[in-house]
């Protein structure tokens, strides 16, 4: 959403944006200058719902954007007096997505997520947009962040887990990468992840595995949003599957290594490294579905355990030694 943001307030300065965002969404991007955000607590269910709209209540705009097509956007929405709805066309719409909106976007074929999303900016007539995911990093997280990380030495930060198991690539496949990126590549790692069990159970999966796991720092469960933004402004490089840190690197402007077989990264993968990803979805779906990419409906997932392990170490490792030197040639 950020260069959607970002492009409306150059053109539109004497606008004012509201946000409607998630309660955990909202703890990265409250340093976003300029824009007022109204949190929805999804995990309070109704109450969340209440409270959202007692303060939208009175309140009218002039524009909504509906930018997502599920059924909890779509209630958000209901508190938001604006006379023009602007959502998707009817063939990118779901869960009742017409009944909430007035005006839709035209229907473009096997585009990116944020292409979409831009799609917006281009109804309203603006046509030349920002591709900039910036937002501020605070001086403390950028000191918690050099004492984990002290230095400037190369650095490979690994963000292994999804909230999605089948978008997980395999334990042995990161701890393969890990031993490469020590001990041929001569990089500091670092693995982080959030507090859950699951994480702290696959991390512990992937070092039990990795032959250097000594040498790894091991940040999984200590770190907040911005503070894992501030790590990532820190590192060479980012490595992980299609989840949130995949798309953070960008608002670091770090370089990322994402890693598809279950979803196709050309529709959801981070946009500006989309040349570094290790891209098995052709290989998935023909394998596992017997489809090809052109045949597969856009957005079609590999709904198997077995899709990320088309993931090949080897295919990873070259594409990690080939970010490291466009890096150091500043080309990355």
């Amino acid at each position: 959403m950020l260069p959607v943001v970002h492009s409306l307030r150059r053109h539109w300065p004497e606008t004012e944006i509201t946000w409607i965002i998630g309660k955990h969404e909202h703890r990265l991007m409250q340093a976003l200058p300029g824009v007022e955000f109204l949190v929805l607590d999804k995990a309070a269910g109704w109450r969340g719902y209440r409270q959202l709209f007692s303060e939208l209540a009175g309140r009218r705009f002039d524009l909504l954007l509906l930018m997502q097509v599920s059924m909890r956007a779509h209630i958000a929405s209901l508190g938001v007096r604006a006379g023009r709805r602007i959502g998707y066309d009817p063939v990118r719409a779901r869960d009742f997505h017409g009944f909430f909106v007035n005006e839709r976007i035209p229907f473009v074929d096997r585009q990116h997520v944020l292409e979409a999303q831009l799609s917006f900016l281009k109804h309203l007539g603006i046509t030349d947009h920002i591709l900039s995911w910036s937002i501020p990093i605070s001086e403390h997280d950028r000191r918690w962040a050099s004492q984990r990380l002290p230095g400037t030495q190369p650095t490979m930060l690994l963000a292994p887990a999804s909230s999605v198991a089948l978008r997980n690539w395999t334990p042995s496949g990161y701890a393969a990468l890990l031993d490469y990126a020590t001990g041929q590549l001569g990089m500091r790692a670092v693995i982080c992840g959030g507090p859950s069990s699951f994480e702290r159970q696959f991390a512990d999966q992937i070092l039990a595995g990795a032959a250097h796991a000594e040498q790894v720092i091991d940040l999984v469960g200590q770190d907040t949003l911005p503070e894992l933004l501030a790590l990532m402004e820190r590192s060479t490089v980012v490595v992980g599957p299609d989840s949130g840190p995949a798309h953070m690197a960008a608002m670091a402007g770090t370089p990322v290594i994402g890693l598809y077989g279950f979803t196709n990264p050309q529709r959801c993968g981070p946009y500006s490294s989309l040349d570094h990803c290790v891209n098995a979805y052709p290989r998935a779906l023909r394998k596992l579905r017997g489809q090809t990419v052109e045949e597969a409906p856009w957005g079609t997932r590999v709904e198997s355990a077995h899709a990320m392990a088309e993931i090949r170490i080897a295919e990873v490792c070259t594409r990690l030694r080939e970010v490291c030197m466009l890096t150091m040639t500043g080309a990355a």
